[in-house]
């Protein structure tokens, strides 16, 4: 992992969405689906967000490709701020930063072989000119997915889900991407064709340098693949640090609640789970103070009035939105496993 300026810097980002209603269609109420999320990303790191259904850790993805405008926030890529930028000057910056997404089969055109689905981007960004180096550059790309050459000639239907999935990767790295945001995308997979999808991205990331925002509610499958991780609930990030820290040191209830749900290959090892009560509370009126104040164990009147910010604490980088750091003597979480 190079260590050098971030390559994605996120700024506190906020995504409300409106909901409208009545007569005139005015803006009744806000979904907060994203409520001041900061992080950065490396060149060659894997940072993976994960949480719940429904925290906004696809909204995030989604607002770092510009598909829809932000509320608040920014957004720099390799230090040039892009979420105000000109659709015409935008167009270029795509090029540095695709996306995998989590239904490979409906992500990719039906009706064109898989020589036209990887040559689309080839051609919208000029990477390359004339046939016979498009040929090329189609076959390298089938080539770095692990997927034979020959097969470009095929449709999507006649592959398997990870296959699909392969060519979708193929699509991302053809214009030469500098970042991948990796939305769920091996949450629709079989275990093993799911590890078979993690090892191509590992091997890609380390041959070719590549960033990757890889986002998942699964913590056991971000495990092996990640440097950092950033936990989501409703809308916020709640625990963000190195792998090792994150498993091994847990700071928030949240995450400890998230661990203790990941299966164990051994059935009689003993672990204290934490099952978590309650619904998660509605994105459009969020709880006041700590937003998972109404779901932790270990909640008192200080959470349900103040909303905690991230701190610093235990391991460098290591940060957590709770309250029970600054107690006196601080509560020590049960571990995980």
């Amino acid at each position: 992992m190079i260590k050098n300026s971030p390559l994605l810097e996120v700024n506190a980002l906020k995504k409300h969405f409106p909901i409208h209603g009545g007569l005139l269609g005015q803006t009744t109420a806000k979904v907060y689906a994203v409520d001041g999320v900061t992080f950065s990303i490396d060149r060659g790191e894997t940072l993976s967000l994960v949480g719940e259904s429904g925290c906004g850790k696809s909204t995030v993805g989604r607002a770092i490709l510009r598909l829809f405008d932000l509320t608040d926030g920014e957004v720099y890529l390799d230090g040039e701020r892009i979420d105000n930028m000109r659709a015409s000057r935008l167009r270029s910056m795509r090029q540095r930063m695709q996306v995998v997404f989590q239904d490979p089969f409906s992500s990719l055109n039906p009706r064109m072989k898989v020589r036209d689905i990887l040559a689309e981007p080839l051609r919208n960004f000029g990477v390359v000119k004339g046939h016979k180096a498009l040929t090329a550059r189609i076959e390298d790309l089938m080539d770095t997915v692990r997927l034979p050459r020959d097969a470009i000639n095929r449709f999507p239907h006649e592959f398997s889900g990870g296959q699909r999935q392969r060519i979708g990767i193929a699509r991302a790295l053809a214009p030469g991407a500098d970042l991948i945001i990796c939305d769920e995308a091996v949450s629709a997979l079989d275990v093993s064709v799911k590890a078979q999808i993690i090892n191509l991205l590992g091997d890609l990331q380390q041959e070719l340098g590549l960033a990757l925002l890889f986002i998942s509610h699964d913590l056991a499958t971000v495990e092996h693949l990640t440097h950092r991780v950033a936990v989501m609930y409703l809308g916020k990030i709640v625990e963000l640090a190195d792998r090792r820290s994150l498993f091994s040191a847990t700071r928030h209830p949240y995450t400890l609640a998230l661990l203790s749900a990941v299966p164990v290959p051994d059935p009689t090892a003993k672990r204290q789970r934490m099952i978590l009560t309650g619904d998660v509370p509605s994105p459009i009126n969020p709880p006041s103070g700590c937003r998972f104040h109404t779901r932790c164990p270990f909640a008192f009147d200080r959470c349900r009035v103040e909303e905690p910010v991230l701190r610093p604490g235990g391991a460098e980088g290591h940060l957590a939105a709770c309250h029970l750091d600054e107690l006196p003597t601080r509560k020590v979480l049960p571990a995980a496993a």
